[in-house]
């Protein structure tokens, strides 16, 4: 099945945000645009999206950004990766992770590093993670304060 992958500019995050609500649908798509565009977007985010030749609107999206810190100095950090259901099984993940460790190769980032959270049902996620030789490198801590 042929695809393409672009940039989601500010201007048509709504083209991804079906497959952004699959990730966080305690969203509306609206509210995901304001998210992504007022707060997201001027803190570094950046958002691309996978298009089949059937539909209009991403049916897959990847948003990261890059990052400096003592641990990885330069890296991209993957900050939100979703399909839409009936898209699945494609390979549409994996070509999204590989668009983006090539972008952080271009970019000079020494890491693609990623968070795999928000529940524990995410078995399929891990194996496309691990098939491209993620490792599980750190436990991540949270404290919620409201």
């Amino acid at each position: 099945m042929s695809f393409t992958i672009k940039t989601v500019s500010a201007g048509e995050t709504a083209m991804a945000a079906a497959a952004l609500c699959e990730l966080w649908p305690r969203y509306s798509a609206t509210e995901i645009v304001t998210q992504v565009d007022a707060f997201l977007r001027p803190n570094g985010y950046n958002l691309i999206g996978l298009w089949t030749d059937e539909s209009p609107n991403a049916v897959c999206a990847l948003g990261y950004r890059i990052q400096h810190s003592l641990w990885l100095g330069k890296s991209l950090y993957v900050v939100d990766i979703a399909t839409l259901p009936q898209w699945r099984g494609n390979g549409f993940g994996s070509a999204l992770l590989a668009w983006v460790e090539a972008e952080a190769e271009r970019l000079g980032c020494s890491a693609v590093h990623l968070d795999s959270g928000v529940g524990t049902d995410r078995g399929a996620a891990h194996r496309l993670y691990m098939q491209r030789h993620y490792q599980i490198a750190c436990h991540h801590f949270l404290k919620r304060l409201s």
